[in-house]
């Protein structure tokens, strides 16, 4: 069973945003709130790539390229984490995937299309 569960993918116009949910299943929720987890991403043809990571204390880190328009953060209850996606474009399109790091829990992925 699939520990990590996202949500919030969709079909948005080139300019418009998302926020992405990635929650833990009950078995792996005390894990969940003491790791930092990950947002990735991967489109066809393309290698898995890092978008952004919370500490369990809320330290936030990303990739250079999405600074300016990703925001992660995390619930204050540590049950879930968010990415906010603001100003999306055309080659934002692509699974997105959530990461508890430090261990092998992946979620299924939530499919983000940015198309007119």
């Amino acid at each position: 069973q699939v520990q990590l569960v996202e949500s919030g993918g969709g079909l948005v116009q080139p300019g418009g945003s998302l926020r992405l949910s990635c929650a833990a299943r009950e078995s792996i929720k005390d894990l969940y709130s003491i790791l930092s987890v990950a947002w990735y991403r991967q489109s066809p043809g393309n290698l898995r790539e890092f978008i952004a990571k919370i500490s369990h204390g809320g330290v936030a880190e990303y990739s250079d390229s999405r600074q300016d328009r990703f925001i992660i953060s995390r619930d204050a209850t540590k049950a879930a984490v968010h990415l906010q996606m603001n100003r999306l474009r055309p080659e934002d399109t692509a699974m997105y995937y959530c990461h508890l790091m430090s261990t092998d829990y992946w979620g299924q992925g939530t499919q983000v299309t940015v198309s007119s």
